[in-house]
């Protein structure tokens, strides 16, 4: 079997052309973002005026989580959602769309009209665009994983030629060996590293019994996303707000250049109650603690 160090040391090569220039992912810490996810139901009802509220918080960026399966927006055109984002003061530098081979009718994925998402991610001002989540059936042997990660390679080709960066999304399934291998070593070793980066969640990379900062020191550059969500102090390790778990954001933080990253996105996929509470502390404790 395959140990975290081995395959942590098989997929070192990866990174070594940012090694010659560190700056270039240099992050602006001025940013601090929120996954809509954590507001899915409120965004469902009231897009504008959830928006509004995100910004009242104190987010200055969002990442978006409703193409796939709409081509809108939250129910909008990109013209008109990025007038939403403005007259709030917001960018949306990111967003979420879905490999869509286990969803064979649904369009603005990855495989059924991809260059249509794209130019609507251009058209609100994204610069990247995440194949969020594998369904059970897209994930498979590890030779599947091999052909998703040139569909990702052909996708993220599509998104660099619009100045695009395409980037993948964890979970903690990607971490379940097969012959000894993760299924995540086979997605950033059969991937371009210019054309398929990571967006790593970190509660889910904790989740897996892996070590983020690890992860960063051997792939340099190649994580300039992260979703910041904390685990709590439980067994069952669920979801918290930022700052009353067990993850060390501020160890993690101080490899963000080594990382690559440029933008983070606080997320917590289930809320103790109303989630603009749980989104306001943890925004409270990153501003105070993390940038």
């Amino acid at each position: 079997m395959t140990s975290r160090r081995s395959f942590l040391k098989t997929s070192a090569v990866l990174g070594t052309g940012l090694l010659m220039a560190p700056n270039l992912y240099a992050r602006n810490k001025k940013y601090i973002g929120v996954q809509l996810y954590t507001v899915r139901d409120a965004m469902a009802k009231d897009p504008v005026g959830t928006l509004a509220k995100v910004a009242k918080v104190g987010f200055n960026t969002v990442e978006g989580a409703t193409y796939t399966g709409t081509q809108k927006f939250y129910g909008m055109d990109p013209e008109q959602f990025k007038q939403v984002l403005d007259d709030n003061g917001l960018k949306m530098p990111s967003g979420h769309y879905m490999l869509g081979d286990g969803m064979p009718n649904a369009k603005g994925t990855i495989a059924n009209e991809w260059q249509k998402a794209v130019d609507d991610a251009a058209a609100v001002g994204m610069k990247y665009m995440v194949c969020a989540y594998l369904l059970d059936g897209e994930r498979g042997s590890l030779d599947h994983y091999k052909e998703t990660a040139h569909k990702l390679d052909l996708a993220g080709d599509i998104c660099k030629k619009a100045g695009i960066q395409l980037c993948y999304h964890n979970h903690d399934f990607e971490f379940k060996q097969e012959n000894g291998k993760f299924p995540y070593e086979i997605l950033l070793n059969s991937t371009d590293k210019d054309l398929v980066k990571m967006e790593m969640d970190i509660y889910w990379i904790y989740k897996a019994k892996q070590d983020p900062i690890a992860l960063f020191n051997q792939n340099p550059g190649r994580f300039p996303l992260w979703h910041v969500k904390d685990m709590d102090k439980t067994p069952k390790q669920m979801f918290t707000e930022v700052g009353n778990g067990v993850i060390p954001f501020k160890d993690i933080f101080k490899h963000a250049k080594k990382a690559g990253l440029e933008y983070f996105f606080n997320e917590q996929d289930i809320c103790p109650g109303d989630p603009f509470n749980s989104i306001t502390q943890s925004y409270s404790y990153i501003k105070k603690n993390l940038v």
